[in-house]
């Protein structure tokens, strides 16, 4: 459903979402990448379970939610893609941590 429309040259790297192995280009948008990988839904709500995708891809309805590297709530329209990133997407609540837990 969704394609790069030109290429741009950038160096590729591998991420791993929800365990699988991504091909994806070292500062490319981490949403659009998701998107078109097929990942979906991106998020389920907490109370309902309710199935959510990227809407704005501008950082405003927090529809693109997953945790990335251990950090959870992180708006993927947000993120760039870099070396290494561990994606995990978040269905149902994320978990709570004590302060300090995750953070890089």
């Amino acid at each position: 459903m969704f394609r790069l429309l030109e290429a741009t040259g950038r160096p590729m790297t591998a991420i791993k979402v929800d365990g699988r192995t991504v091909q994806a280009e070292i500062g490319a948008n981490l949403a659009s990448v998701l998107l078109r990988a097929g990942f979906q839904p991106f998020r389920t709500t907490p109370v309902s379970g309710e199935p959510r995708m990227p809407y704005c891809m501008m950082g405003v309805c927090f529809e693109c939610l997953a945790t990335i590297d251990g950090i959870t709530n992180c708006q993927t329209c947000l993120e760039t893609v870099r070396e290494g990133m561990v994606i995990e997407r978040q269905l149902g609540a994320s978990p709570i941590k004590p302060a300090g837990e995750g953070a890089p």
